[in-house]
Parts: structure tokens; C-alpha cells; sequence
């Protein structure tokens, strides 16, 4: 696999702010060769983040509905998981709400040859907790004046760390919410926190505004990526986490296949000792012609 070269520096692709939304559907035969081309080259940054030991953190945060977490399962997919890890935290504990806020955090940060992948985040904070009141003004202040403090000794202890914000508009994320209503495989996903999001959606924004004056900086820059269009907002994040990543093509040796010896003094069981999985697919199955 033949591998371009990517912008070094400090590891990320050039910050560029107020670009225009473009929510013009990409084309699904278009999205699906280079979706997969892309998803080739992640197969090969995670051989040379596990082959060097780099740590990779990638932060997933946005608005309820932007397409997170389908953007995480097309990174992942091909991934082996002992190295790839999605990060996706539960409301904490007694226990961890009287720790230090970082602290549950740092315990999934990744180690050596590792890809950890963050289904929100720390970010909790300056987003859901401090619109709902889940945190006091000063937890909230501390936060703001930690937070940048924090990424920055990732940064210097080596870890390369790149924070994503999914931005759609209001009109939608209604759509995407009224998508699931009726949606089997997808209720679960709505939630009495999905209702005050329609509701505070300017209370969402000016806590929005407000993370990223605090945290948006030259170490940890936040990357916004437009995500009215699924499509496009995943191969827009993939490429551009690739841009930003300084790796090569890690060369391994072919495996070779044996030819398989004979079996030697062992005789299988017979077939009615064990039992089988009854063949529910065969009623699918359509009847053989006479």
C-alpha cells in the first residue's frame, strides 16, 4: 500500500474556521470506494501506531443526533480491537463524582500502540452538565481553566490528541429525532435528554461558543466538522485524521499457510452426541427445481 505524505508539525491538518456547509448528499457508489480506500489506510495507521507505540486519543464530541457514533463504526471497522478502543462513559458513579473530574478519564487514556476513540468526553462538562445544571458555576469555571492545562501534558508526555466537533443545524437534528420515533432498531437512542436538547438548543450554543473560546488552542485545536450529510462528514473526518498523522507503511511478514497433517490416532464423535443449532436459515431457502 503505497503511502502519501501527510502534514507534520504538530500533528494536525491545517485550522481552517468558517468554511460553508454543504449539505448536497454525496453520491452513495462514490462514498462507499472511497470510504473503503480510506478505511485501507487506517488498517495501516494502526499497524504503525501499534509497531512505534504511538498513543492516538480521538475526541468525538457534538450535538445529540450529528453522527458520532456512526462515524466511530466506520473508523473501527476494520480495526483490530485489542488496539482500537471506543471510550463511551455512563453518568458517573457516587464514587467518581467526589474524584478529581479528569481523574475516571485518565484511566481510559490510551497506552502504548493504541487508538482510544471518545464517544464524548470530558467535554461532558462544558456541554450537558453545565446547560442541565448538573455541575455548579464554579465545577464548571474550574473545568474551563483545567481543561487546557490537562491536554496540554497529554500533548507533552507524547500523546497525539485531535478533538472533533459535529455541527448540524437544529432543523436537522429535529428531522433525526422524529427518524427514530417510529424506528424499532432505534428507539433506544432517544432519551428525555434528546426533548431538552430541542428545548435549549441557544443554551447548547452559548455553552458551545464558550468551551471552544477556552479550549480551542494552539496545542489542542478543536476541528469542526460539518455533518448535515453522514456521508460526507465521515469521509471528511477520516481524511482528515489521516492528514494529520505522520505514519508509514509498516512492511510484515506474509503468513504462510501449512498444508495439514493427518489426523493420527483420532477419530471424530459421532454427529447425534452433540447438539446442533437447529438450521433456521434453510426456511429461507427456496425449493430446488425437479
Amino acid at each position: 500500500m503505497a503511502h502519501r505524505t501527510h502534514n507534520s508539525g504538530k500533528g494536525h491538518a491545517g485550522h481552517k474556521k468558517g468554511s460553508a456547509r454543504r449539505p448536497a448528499r454525496l453520491d452513495a457508489g462514490l462514498y462507499k470506494a472511497e470510504l473503503l480506500r480510506l478505511q485501507a489506510e487506517l488498517v495501516a495507521l494502526q499497524e504503525w501506531v501499534r509497531s512505534t507505540g504511538a498513543r492516538v486519543l480521538i475526541i468525538f464530541e457534538g450535538r445529540d443526533a450529528a453522527g458520532k457514533g456512526s462515524a466511530i463504526k466506520r473508523v473501527t471497522e476494520y480495526l483490530n480491537p485489542r488496539f482500537a478502543r471506543i471510550v463511551a462513559l455512563p453518568a458517573p458513579t457516587e464514587r467518581e463524582r467526589g474524584e478529581w473530574y479528569f481523574q475516571r478519564y485518565v484511566a481510559h487514556l490510551p497506552a502504548a500502540g493504541e487508538i482510544v476513540l471518545m464517544d464524548r468526553s470530558w467535554y461532558n462538562r462544558a456541554g450537558v452538565e453545565h446547560v442541565m445544571g448538573f455541575c455548579t458555576p464554579a465545577e464548571h469555571k474550574r473545568f474551563m481553566a483545567q481543561c487546557p492545562v490537562f491536554e496540554r501534558l497529554l500533548i507533552q508526555d507524547g500523546i497525539l490528541v485531535f478533538k472533533y466537533w459535529f455541527s448540524i443545524s437544529h432543523g436537522e437534528q429535529e428531522r433525526r429525532f422524529k427518524s427514530r420515533l417510529d424506528d424499532p432498531m432505534r428507539q433506544w437512542k432517544l432519551s428525555p435528554m434528546d426533548r431538552e436538547a430541542i428545548l435549549r438548543w441557544e443554551d447548547y450554543s452559548r455553552a458551545k461558543d464558550d468551551m471552544f473560546v477556552q479550549t480551542d488552542t494552539a496545542d489542542s485545536p478543536w476541528y469542526v466538522v460539518e455533518a448535515e450529510d453522514k456521508r460526507r462528514a465521515r469521509i471528511n473526518l477520516i481524511a482528515h485524521l489521516l492528514s494529520g498523522i505522520d505514519y508509514t507503511e509498516v512492511r510484515t511478514e506474509p503468513v504462510t499457510l501449512p498444508a495439514r497433517p493427518k489426523a493420527v490416532n483420532y477419530t471424530r464423535p459421532p454427529r447425534e452426541l452433540f447438539r446442533y443449532v437447529p438450521d433456521f436459515a434453510a426456511r429461507f431457502e427456496k425449493p430446488a427445481a425437479d
